[in-house]
């Protein structure tokens, strides 16, 4: 037991040593290195900070009318937002026409907002990119009057001519309800009618419900209270889209919803057949300047906010990246294909982003410093040599002095200077391998010292024979 037992204490004393050993090394290194470290340090502190600088803290986004679906979501977005410690400012606006002014404005701080599909033309947008669609946008038109069943095109067609003729909301201009109603009624060949109203949601379910005028369109998603309260009300008609499939095709960016018997109402079997409905969907467009860490946060909110099951969508259909009216962000199209980085599924979003940025920097960083680490040992060692040849320039230059005129009163100034000498040389700390010159240096200093305590001429200049003049030492 005690053979194992000294062993062990002969280890840990052993690895005791060792770090010692490198500890003293290492700040050796840090005392003889430091200038070329803080240079080293000051170029990644900048390339940190303007290559890949910290995502705001403060987001802008524009949302819709106040008290509308879009606020309503925008307010989840910003619950989101808030739990990962930024903030997300919320704008009320007009509708999408507002919404794209916004986006395309480059001294807007604006930075993010909800536009339904078709209501502005991609083509004069620049500056902004979609991280998808997050839900539909359903096109509901209800009206008042006996119904029509919904394979009676010619009924349809005259019936429609009479809307045109009485009074209809289709929407606060500007808003997507007016975008998606125009649409549909000059696809159908249709313009402008003389008595349209422009209303919001809301006061268009009012005016409905009292007869105020004869239907109107609202966008709006099936859980919202406008679109619950018309299909709630006995004497309103929900008008179908048989010809769905057609409407896809000629206005491309819609979409075609499947609504089974009975599904908005059993009791009252409503709708009492097997109808199709069109849809708009919601984009989450964003400035292209946009921070890519608050993309990526973007599109989590969106797969936790609007990924889950609702009437017309399954469980993670949303985000999604089909048929987007403009370019997807960079971001988007890895989140498409990778989902969230990996650091974010599992740490804090702050920590995951700063691990992140660290990472993007240090990998080049160290591309470019480790070759200049690996010069330092020589470094070191040159500069190290540097100092013990001055000393050595020093000493021989004493020694010449000692061999030409040398006074015996000044033996102690001589002295005294091999003494500051040797201190000087005790002041180097030497790496290992240059520890023979460092004790070389100091023999050498003892011998000269030693000379010139030997006798009052040390160094004396005598001729042989020969006429050749030899130096003794006595």
């Amino acid at each position: 037991m005690g053979s194992i037992k000294q062993d062990i204490q002969e280890t840990c004393l052993g690895i005791y040593e060792a770090a010692q050993e490198k500890w003293g090394d290492f700040t050796q290194f840090l005392q003889e290195a430091w200038p070329i470290l803080a240079i080293l340090l000051l170029g990644l502190a900048g390339v940190w900070w303007y290559a890949d600088p910290p995502p705001p803290r403060h987001v802008v986004m524009a949302t819709g009318q106040p008290g509308g679906s879009y606020d309503a979501l925008g307010r989840k977005y910003a619950a989101f937002f808030k739990a990962k410690g930024i903030t997300l400012e919320l704008l009320s606006t007009n509708g999408a026409e507002d919404n794209i002014a916004h986006l395309v404005d480059r001294k807007d701080p604006v930075q993010a907002a909800f536009v339904q599909a078709g209501v502005f033309n991609p083509n004069v947008v620049s500056g902004v990119q979609s991280l998808g669609a997050i839900s539909y946008d359903p096109i509901w038109l209800f009206y008042r009057g006996p119904e029509i069943k919904s394979n009676d095109f010619q009924a349809i067609k005259s019936h429609s001519h009479f809307f045109l003729n009485s009074k209809m909301s289709v929407g606060e201009k500007g808003s997507g309800t007016y975008a998606q109603a125009m649409h549909i009624l000059k696809t159908n060949g249709f313009d402008e009618g003389a008595h349209f109203l422009y209303l919001s949601g809301s006061k268009s379910v009012e005016a409905l419900q009292k007869g105020e005028i004869e239907a109107a369109f609202i966008v709006d998603a099936y859980e919202s209270p406008n679109v619950q309260a018309l299909l709630a009300d006995p004497k309103l008609h929900l008008a179908a889209f048989p010809r769905a499939e057609a409407y896809s095709r000629l206005l491309p960016y819609m979409q075609i919803l499947n609504v089974p018997t009975g599904a908005f109402s059993l009791p009252r079997n409503l709708p009492a057949t097997d109808i199709k409905l069109m849809a708009s969907t919601t984009n989450l467009l964003i400035d292209d300047r946009m921070h890519p860490a608050l993309q990526f946060l973007f599109l989590e909110a969106a797969q936790e906010i609007n990924g889950k099951t609702s009437f017309f969508a399954e469980r993670g259909e949303f985000p999604s990246f089909k048929n987007t009216v403009l370019p997807e962000s960079p971001v988007a199209l890895h989140y498409e294909k990778n989902g969230s980085p990996l650091l974010m599924t599992y740490l804090p979003f702050w920590l995951a982003e700063l691990i992140n940025r660290l990472i993007f920097v240090l990998l080049p960083f160290c591309a470019l410093a480790y070759p200049v680490l690996l010069t330092l040992p020589s470094y070191r060692n040159k500069r190290m040599r540097r100092k013990i040849d001055a000393l050595y320039i020093r000493l021989k230059t004493y020694e010449q002095e000692l061999t030409v005129n040398f006074p015996p009163e000044a033996k102690d100034d001589y002295l005294k200077k091999l003494d500051l000498l040797e201190y000087e040389a005790l002041q180097l700390r030497v790496s290992r391998n240059l520890s023979g010159d460092y004790y070389a240096l100091r023999t050498s200093i003892d011998y000269v010292r030693n000379c010139l305590n030997r006798g009052v001429h040390p160094y004396q200049v005598r001729e042989d024979f020969s006429g050749v003049q030899v130096i003794t030492i006595d």
